[in-house]
């Protein structure tokens, strides 16, 4: 048996290493079926639909989300981003919950006039959410610590995490990566 020479040991490794992060990927583009649960807390409005399936976006699915997700104080519904729903489903499978566990939504799309009164009213709501964009929801997974939501949601690297414990809920969003 030949000793691998440096190079050789550094492209192995560096296949090994790339496979291990690519296939993930690949898993999670081949999955049959991505759905999502909610349970807006303001309104009791259950929501649970699947929004992939065969490899491609189901329309009837994300109208649903779409509708779930508005802004329940206007009833105005926005296209939410897709990218919003699939870190979403990362978050609860990475937490080990069942793909039909509802999150508790606080808060999904919200319009710019809904954004500005919560603004006056609290001053800790930003201006230029991304809620406003439909790139946010605040939300918790019954039965999971909020901590270990919040602790989830940040080792995702996948946008904005907020933590508001007092308030019950996270704040996740596809915005560019930070937290407070």
């Amino acid at each position: 048996m030949q000793m691998m020479d440096r190079r050789g040991w550094l492209t192995g490794a560096f296949a090994l290493g790339a496979s291990a992060i690519l296939a993930p990927s690949a898993a999670w583009a081949n999955m049959p079926e991505r759905r999502l649960a909610f349970r807006n807390v303001h309104t009791n409005e259950r929501i649970d639909a699947r929004y992939w399936r065969a490899g491609d976006f189901d329309a009837d699915g994300l109208a649903e989300l779409d509708h779930g997700l508005r802004d329940w104080r206007t009833n105005d519904v926005v296209p939410m981003d897709r990218g919003l729903f699939d870190l979403l489903v990362r978050l609860r499978e990475n937490l080990g919950a069942s793909s039909r566990a509802p999150f508790d939504l606080i808060s999904g799309y919200r319009s710019p006039r809904t954004n500005a009164a919560l603004h006056e009213r609290s001053g800790g709501v930003a201006t230029k959410s991304q809620h406003m964009l439909g790139k946010a929801t605040d939300i918790a997974l019954p039965g999971v610590r909020l901590e270990t939501v919040r602790n989830a949601a940040l080792a995702m690297q996948g946008g904005g995490v907020g933590y508001y414990p007092r308030d019950g809920f996270v704040h996740v969003d596809t915005g560019r990566v930070r937290s407070w």
